[in-house]
């Protein structure tokens, strides 16, 4: 038995072959600590949204709003044919029922100016870009005249009327709503109804113009504190939207993009202006009984931080299995070449000293910024496999070989990891240039040492 293990420890110290299946082997076993170190990549961000979801919670969510439209109740009737025992006969019986209908302005004006907080809000290592927007929305509504629906002038219970505005964020408004219609100032106030939710309305209309055939004018503002997106729903015939932002990094998200040549973007901010007309959207400007949830109509910008230190760590450990295989081969090249025998476990501490690239670059980055954080982690690594190839490779010329071919990769990792519409395209030019010198350091290999 003895001879045959001899034999066995002698072919794979001195067969090619042997070696390769030995390093691919413990290639694929090195992935499993790197999945671990993705998983955890994945749980800090994931901890990071509910903390920044807990921090916008209490300042205010995204916010969404539809409005102003006038409610009016009106009157229908009901007959019912009903015996009277009495005089045995059937006698006509009229119900009256109030039903509600719901009207949007002919023209829609809104004008936001969305301001972030020079301080983002934080609670422990996280924090999360807030705003406060001022909006002022000014129009005005059609004559009300619903005979088209079978519903005369006299049915209409025109001191009943009133205005409302639906918002998804009632939490975060910062001010006194007052709506200005026809001359008339109209308090707002929320309302506890299953049927209202998230809407808030006015106390009824003491002197709505009835008889006019004029276009009804009314105007508010309102402050309110959001977070993510500022979004509007475009219920006017004519909606016009103009937002300014001294946030550089707006997602212009929703329906409707803003108009041609209105988007000005900006270290300092941006500027955009929107034109939605009724034949843009599938809905009609009066409802009746019932008003119909139309946020997929919705649109505005989402302000959003473009890659955070979680994305681009894990953008970072999509490279893993490329870096880990590309070291070994090259520690596997100059066994080779050498003829100096690596023993397996010290692949394994290599590898090992690679996943822990990850480990401290998510670390560290969670308290600097990524660039300071991907500097110290890769120093620490590269300084960790040269002094231990040091000592594996006796001498100075393989281990600098090493550092250089280490410290080349990560360089080009980061490269890529910062670009976005050329990752692809780099990434790719980059891997045939790497698979060209290993060609090249390769061709004078005796594989025929088996």
């Amino acid at each position: 038995m003895e001879p045959k293990k001899q034999k066995f420890t002698s072919w794979l110290k001195t067969s090619i072959t042997a070696r390769m299946i030995v390093v691919g082997f413990l290639l694929f076993v090195l992935l499993i600590p790197l999945e671990f170190v993705k998983t955890l990549i994945t749980e800090r961000a994931y901890r990071q949204q509910e903390v920044i979801q807990e921090i916008n919670g209490k300042w205010g969510n995204e916010v969404l709003l539809s409005g102003p439209i006038l409610k009016i109740p009106y009157k229908t009737y009901r007959e019912e044919k009903v015996y009277i025992p009495e005089t045995k006969v059937f006698e006509i019986k009229t119900e009256e029922i109030i039903n509600n209908a719901y009207l949007f302005p002919d023209d829609l004006n809104i004008v936001s100016k969305v301001t972030t907080k020079e301080e983002p809000l934080k609670r422990s290592i996280y924090e999360s870009v807030v705003f406060t927007s001022e909006i002022a929305v000014d129009g005005s509504f059609p004559s009300i005249d619903f005979s088209s629906k079978d519903i005369p002038h006299k049915d209409i219970i025109w001191d009943k009327i009133s205005v409302l505005i639906k918002t998804s964020n009632l939490k975060g408004i910062r001010n006194t709503i007052e709506v200005n219609l026809a001359g008339e100032t109209l308090a707002m106030t929320p309302k506890y109804s299953q049927a209202y939710l998230n809407t808030i309305e006015t106390q009824s209309v003491s002197n709505f113009p009835k008889e006019s055939t004029e276009m009804i004018p009314f105007s508010f503002t309102m402050k309110v504190n959001g977070s993510e997106s500022l979004k509007f729903i475009p219920i006017g015939k004519e909606t016009d939207v103009s937002m300014t932002s001294n946030w550089h990094s707006p997602s212009f998200d929703g329906n409707f993009l803003p108009d041609d040549g209105s988007r000005e973007i900006t270290k300092d901010g941006f500027k955009s202006t929107w034109k939605v007309l009724q034949i843009n959207r599938q809905f009609q400007q009066e409802f009746f009984n019932e008003l119909p949830d139309l946020t997929e109509f919705a649109f505005g910008s989402k302000l959003i931080i473009p890659i955070d230190e979680y994305q681009k760590s894990e953008r970072t450990a999509k490279y893993g299995f490329m870096v880990i295989g590309l070291t070994l081969l090259v520690f596997l090249l100059i066994q080779l070449v050498s003829k100096i025998y690596i023993h397996p476990f010290q692949y394994i501490m290599i590898g090992l000293a690679l996943v822990m690239f990850y480990t401290l670059l998510i670390s560290i980055s969670e308290h600097s910024s990524f660039f300071k954080a991907y500097v110290i982690a890769s120093a620490s690594v590269l300084g960790l496999i040269t002094l231990y190839s040091r000592a594996i490779l006796k001498g100075f010329k393989f281990p600098l070989l090493i550092c250089g071919s280490l410290a080349s990769l990560y360089g080009f990792i980061y490269v890529i990891i910062q670009l976005e519409k050329y990752a692809l395209l780099v990434g790719s030019i980059g891997l045939f240039i790497i698979l060209a010198i290993i060609m090249f350091a390769s061709r004078k290999i005796d594989w025929g040492n088996e």
